[in-house]
């Protein structure tokens, strides 16, 4: 056996994604050097890792024992890294955060200058739905969330952040007469949501259900990106968070419809469970956010009170 801890990094990252052209997005390399990366991995055990089926990859069972027990050989040697740093007196280990598909736009804002003054910690950042958030944090594979709307089923403590403000948005070349109800433009245009477990969605079928609105030609996509794009191309409307869709309105892409009961309003949480006993890395964090997040307020979002 011959293997080095850069293929562990590319077979764990593989596995985790069941996909060659996903890790290697992931990783920030190729697709053909993640696949040499992998055969010659795979050339040193006599047992298939991975297999083929139609255009999916799996992972074999053998597959999976391999990729736990190198996730276990990386955590030793992140470990010794960690170790190393802390008697040179640097703060070091890893920060775990999950975060809900809006929060992308919030949270690097909160971790940039933490991170450059910390090199000896990693940061692993999942961008996902909120159910997946919560579930990340239920199980402890995190050490905080950020959220909009706190878990109901979970005990936590939490830092509030900023606020998050929605409002109906729509393509700027979409031309709404003056006299059209807020009941008619839900009536009259297609409507986007996101998938089903996204506070955004909640947030916006409340608001509809609330105002009675009958929305006649729903279109639901999978990430806030996918529904930017589809209003941006005229494709229809969709209540929004203000955080993302910064540049576009800057650049008059997208126009933000006045609608009585808009924008509805709710706010930035970093929670971590009651339950959890931080690291020494996590609370170093909470210490700099409690310090730091005004000012990081102040100098990265004061815009979003022009809206």
């Amino acid at each position: 056996m011959n293997y080095t801890l850069h293929q562990l990094h590319i077979f764990l990252k593989i596995t985790e994604l069941k996909s060659i052209t996903k890790a290697s997005e992931a990783l920030y390399l190729t697709q053909p050097a993640v696949s040499i990366q992998l055969k010659n991995f795979q050339d040193q055990f006599p047992i298939p890792l991975t297999e083929v089926v139609g255009r999916q990859l799996f992972i074999t069972d053998f597959g999976k024992e391999i990729a736990h027990a190198a996730e276990k050989i990386l955590n030793e040697v992140y470990e010794i890294n960690y170790k190393t740093l802390a008697y040179q007196g640097q703060l070091s280990g890893r920060l775990k955060i999950s975060v809900v598909s809006t929060g992308k736009y919030v949270m690097p804002y909160f971790l940039s200058d933490f991170m450059k003054q910390n090199a000896g910690v990693d940061l692993i950042m999942d961008v996902t739905n909120k159910s997946r958030v919560v579930e990340s944090l239920e199980i402890n594979e995190v050490d905080f969330a950020l959220v909009s709307v706190l878990p109901k089923k979970l005990k936590v403590n939490k830092v509030p952040l900023m606020q998050n403000k929605l409002f109906l948005v729509a393509s700027s070349a979409l031309e709404l007469n003056k006299g059209l109800s807020r009941k008619n433009i839900f009536e009259k245009f297609s409507i986007i949501y996101r998938e089903q477990g996204s506070a955004t969605r909640n947030a916006m079928e409340t608001f509809i259900s609330a105002n009675k609105f009958e929305v006649r030609k729903k279109i639901e996509l999978t990430s806030n990106e996918a529904v930017k794009q589809a209003v941006l191309s005229g494709l229809g409307c969709s209540v929004m968070p203000l955080i993302g869709i910064r540049n576009e309105l800057k650049n008059k892409e997208l126009q933000i419809i006045p609608v009585k009961g808009l924008p509805i309003c709710t706010e930035w949480n970093l929670i971590w469970l009651k339950t959890k006993n931080l690291s020494p890395v996590a609370l170093a964090y909470l210490d700099f956010l409690n310090s730091e997040k005004n000012r990081i307020i102040n100098q990265k979002f004061t815009w979003s009170n022009n809206y």
